[in-house]
């Protein structure tokens, strides 16, 4: 695969690459006095010196003085250690609710140098021609920004509906965009496993263009359907949540990234898949997934995930390969990336603390993009087009009576019925059908705090068109108010979970006015919002103002009664029908086990 994420393409730089290696001539950066963390080895190599010259690396051994020249800049290590920058193999940058731009200038302080993204949301928003705005912005950047071209828009044809729909055909045109290195997470595994034309059509384009497929196996099957699914050419998945599902795709070739994100908390169980095997964990990556602009500021990215899995009892150096040679090779990109190594691109990260993961310094293509926890290049605004800000149409204002269910033909005042409920598990993907007997009122049935039950409606908000779904979640425990989110997996309609119809109301509209975002609201007032008008899903303030923002909304969360980490994050996934057990879209309840529309209500309960 040729690489267009290096300042000049190897075959330009040879001659020079050779000359500056052999002292013939001076290279355009030498870093001396290094430790260098060996990734290609395993190992760590002491007083290092490292010569670059066309944005590539010429030179890697104990003295570079002989490629010196008198317009060298030279970097003094003396003594810290340089590890490959670091690569995210599987990311959604519409999570961070910062538009690329933005994003690019949190995480490379961190020594991030490239992302394999999948902008699967605001594809399913604003079709493929909002994921090139997406590029836009992005190749203002230093960072690699690596796109794998949305597969599931929608994320499971037939149960829910998008602002935009992507087949074979778009599959075919995209691979031949400069920056399209793949295909995104291929969610429709059913699709896959039953052999439609659909499925395995955007399968076959992404192979003929020679690129790479990344997957989305979320059933804990290890067995026929997970070798039917790597059959097929996935070349990853990153929705492992045991160690055995980890352990089972690398044993069949499949690299298993391993995640956590912000909410996605995986990396502690599945760690045991490395530790407790003794394996080769060359099929180990380490990602984020999705991040929250709070998480990249306190925290960090990539450096974060890394000291997470030294704390989970993975060694330095093999989570240092994770996040580098790894993914590098798993992208099958491990000749132009990854690596401290002559010929590679030269992406570096100095570290003065390894164990801690502390960068100080982040190198892309041999300059020097940030320093000292700040980036060292300019930034100017984005200007988007207004298509992609007011990207909000509803078609109509959502009164308290739209939130009203009705009990079944038949039904007492007094009455219980069993209805199927959402049930959220905190710092998980996967949620639980549970069924919860609620009393009739008035004709209808409420949230029943109680038993920690909410009312939850998902409106189609792309195409005007009305219609929504309806049904209850329980594991957020709020005990008054409402909370709405246009960030709502993947087809991004407009959610509304809330314990009075008023209250929900008021959250609906509130959204539909700014053009997207979160919102929580409390006896008709609202405690909290974040704006997201960049297709419901973004703003383009910097990371530490939308930290703020999110961290106050967060408060917001507490002061209504949830206790749940990140519970915008967990929220936005109840309508996501790829992921079991039960979710809620806008056309209804759908068993994600059999992917079939289910009742709200229960027979014979």
């Amino acid at each position: 695969m040729i690489n267009h994420f290096c300042t000049k393409p190897l075959w330009e730089c040879t001659q020079t690459l050779a000359a500056v290696a052999q002292g013939r001539q001076a290279a355009d950066t030498v870093i001396t006095h290094a430790r260098l963390v060996n990734v290609c080895t395993a190992e760590i190599q002491d007083d290092i010196a490292v010569a670059i010259a066309c944005g590539r690396i010429a030179y890697v051994g104990p003295s570079a003085d002989h490629c010196i020249g008198a317009d060298t800049l030279v970097i003094d290590a003396a003594g810290q250690y340089i590890a490959p920058g670091f690569l995210d193999g599987h990311i959604h940058v519409e999570s961070s609710m910062m538009g690329a731009g933005e994003y690019a200038r949190a995480v490379i302080p961190h020594g991030t140098v490239g992302i394999y993204w999948d902008p699967h949301e605001v594809c399913n928003v604003l079709g493929l021609e909002g994921v090139q705005v997406m590029m836009e912005d992005a190749a203002r950047t230093p960072l690699k920004a690596m796109v794998t071209t949305p597969s599931c828009v929608p994320a499971v044809p037939g149960f829910e509906d998008t602002g935009a729909a992507v087949g074979p055909e778009d599959i075919a045109e995209s691979m031949s965009w400069d920056g399209v290195v793949g295909l995104g997470e291929m969610m429709n595994f059913p699709g896959v496993l039953a052999g439609t034309d659909h499925a395995h059509g955007e399968l076959a384009e992404t192979m003929k263009a020679d690129k790479v497929i990344t997957g989305h196996y979320s059933v804990p099957e290890t067995d026929r359907g997970l070798n039917a699914y790597v059959a097929c050419g996935v070349r990853c998945c990153h929705e492992s949540t045991r160690a055995e599902d980890a352990l089972a795709k690398m044993r069949l070739g499949q690299y298993a990234q391993l995640r956590y994100g912000s909410a996605w908390l995986d990396l502690p169980q599945l760690a045991a898949a490395v530790t407790e095997t003794g394996i080769d964990t060359r099929f180990a990556n380490l990602i984020s997934d999705d991040t929250h602009p709070h998480t990249l500021v306190a925290d960090g990215h990539l450096d974060f995930i890394v000291r997470k899995a030294v704390e989970c009892g993975i060694d330095i150096v093999s989570a240092i390969q994770m996040v580098t040679i790894n993914t590098a090779t798993c992208f099958r990109m491990e000749h132009e990336l990854g690596s401290i190594t002559p010929g590679k691109c030269a992406d570096i990260v100095f570290l003065d603390d390894l164990e801690a993961v502390h960068v100080t310094r982040t190198l892309i293509d041999g300059a020097v993009v940030a320093e000292s926890g700040a980036i060292t290049f300019a930034l100017a605004p984005f200007d988007y087009p207004e298509w992609v800000t007011h990207s909000m149409h509803l078609g109509r204002e959502i009164t308290p009576d739209a939130f009203r269910i009705l009990a079944p033909e038949g039904t007492a005042e007094g009455d219980t019925v069993t209805v199927r409920a959402i049930e959220l598990l905190p710092g998980s993907v996967p949620d639980r059908e549970a069924h919860v007997a609620l009393t009739v009122t008035d004709g209808a049935l409420e949230s029943d705090l109680a038993q920690d039950v909410l009312k939850t409606f998902v409106f189609e908000r792309h195409h005007a068109t009305g219609t929504f779904g309806a049904g209850f979640t329980k594991g957020f425990g709020i005990k008054r108010g409402a909370m709405a989110s246009t960030v709502a997996h993947d087809a991004h309609n407009l959610l509304v979970v809330g314990t009075n119809d008023g209250d929900m109301a008021l959250a609906a509209n509130t959204l539909a006015a700014v053009g997207g975002g979160m919102v929580v609201v409390a006896d008709g007032e609202v405690l909290g919002l974040v704006e997201l008008p960049i297709a419901g899903l973004m703003n383009d303030l910097a990371a530490p103002e939308m930290s703020e923002k999110v961290h106050r909304l967060e408060k917001t969360w507490a002061d209504i009664g949830c206790t749940m980490p990140s519970p915008f994050m967990t929220m936005a996934l109840i309508p996501l029908a790829c992921l079991p057990e039960l979710r809620l879209t806008n056309r209804g309840l759908v068993d994600c086990t059999t992917f079939s529309f289910a009742d709200l209500f229960v027979a014979g309960e």
